[in-house]
């Protein structure tokens, strides 16, 4: 199976607030009745788990946009692109019962459900921009037409039952990506997490550290933690209030750092237009700094010629996952003294990428 779709990706649309929050996401979390968590199947329950799942998707509406595939049968290059798109994580792989494991993808990516990982079945929808009601409406949909089929282990008095405590109840979990570069500009990351935190949420790095503690880029996960506490409409109304909350004290601050620090603004575009566009090779690290700046420089309309959509879309084209298999599957032409260094290659491939996107760049006339 194929885990780099063209270019229908939904990543490479446009969305709400987009200016500030890239992407939204919901998960369910379900697990069949009369069968144990993943991590207590014994002998052929998991294999009878997985095709219990796998069947009952070759019966929803629209089958034929799916593929299904056992983790077991993707090399370590499909499970870094699937990570890449935040359909597995580390932990989910270190947490896996080893017991028939499975992915379940729709073509354009915006469904992704994974099978015997710590729960039964994980219902994953991905919109871009803040459109939760977009994102839910499309695992329900799923939800919906498997429970035609299956039986969810549910009660009363819990709700949905999940393997861990904190997810039963709605089973529902809700993400969404935000950059919040002026804000980490004016060192408020840190009151900005003492509030969510003490809302509730979880606020953490999207790519790891960066300079000075901060996210790499600036870029953030705000993600609920409770999904027993209120009505599923109740969790993501928390989640969406906090969310435009975020986007509005960063627009705020946008405005101030233009206005107060409109040197260190312009610097920071600056040198990150000219390391993209002289460099013949560019890291990873680099690669999520560069575009931050970039869309920082967009955002306050300092440049024109590119678009937050596009520089959205370039944060997973410049992943590691993402550019070794473009390797293995284009025909390109390097410099003959790193014809043999992957890394090298991988690297030099990224400037390319950045300074393709960036070619059309200009002042803006604002």
């Amino acid at each position: 199976m194929s885990v780099i779709s063209a270019g229908d990706a939904w990543y490479t649309y446009g969305g709400a607030e987009n200016d500030v929050v890239l992407s939204s996401r919901t998960r369910l979390a379900r697990n069949l009745a009369n069968f144990p968590f993943p991590a207590r199947l014994r002998g052929n329950d998991g294999q009878r788990v997985q095709s219990i799942v796998f069947d009952a998707f070759n019966h929803i509406d629209s089958s034929e946009d799916f593929q299904a595939i056992s983790v077991s049968e993707l090399d370590n290059l499909g499970c870094r692109i699937l990570k890449e798109r935040g359909i597995l994580s580390t932990r989910m792989l270190t947490s896996s019962s080893g017991k028939q494991e499975g992915i379940i993808l729709r073509s354009d990516g915006k469904i992704a459900c994974t099978v015997n990982i710590i729960d039964h079945v994980r219902i994953s929808s991905f919109v871009p921009g803040l459109d939760f009601d977009g994102a839910l409406e499309m695992s329900r949909g799923v939800d919906s037409e498997l429970q035609q089929r299956v039986q969810f282990a549910a009660s009363h008095d819990f709700g949905y039952l999940t393997s861990e405590i904190m997810d039963s109840g709605s089973g529902m979990k809700l993400a969404v990506r935000v950059h919040l570069p002026s804000l980490s500009f004016q060192r408020k990351i840190k009151s900005v997490y003492d509030t969510l935190a003490a809302r509730g949420l979880l606020f953490t790095a999207l790519y790891g550290s960066g300079s000075k503690g901060s996210s790499l880029g600036a870029y953030y996960e705000l993600s609920s933690s409770n999904c027993g506490t209120g009505s599923e409409f109740d969790q993501m109304a928390t989640v969406v209030s906090a969310a435009k909350q975020l986007a509005d004290m960063e627009r705020n601050a946008r405005e101030e750092c233009m206005q107060n620090h409109p040197t260190d603004m312009r610097n920071n575009l600056y040198r990150s237009l000219a390391l993209a566009k002289s460099s013949l090779y560019i890291t990873l690290q680099e690669a999520i700094d560069i575009i931050s700046g970039v869309k920082l420089g967009v955002d306050m309309k300092l440049i024109e010629g590119i678009d937050d959509t596009t520089l959205h879309a370039l944060l997973y084209r410049i992943q590691e996952g993402h550019l070794e298999y473009v390797l293995k599957n284009g025909d390109f032409s390097f410099e003959d003294d790193i014809l043999s260094d992957e890394k090298k290659k991988i690297e030099r491939l990224r400037a390319l990428i950045l300074q393709e996107a960036f070619d059309g760049i200009g002042g803006s006339n604002d």
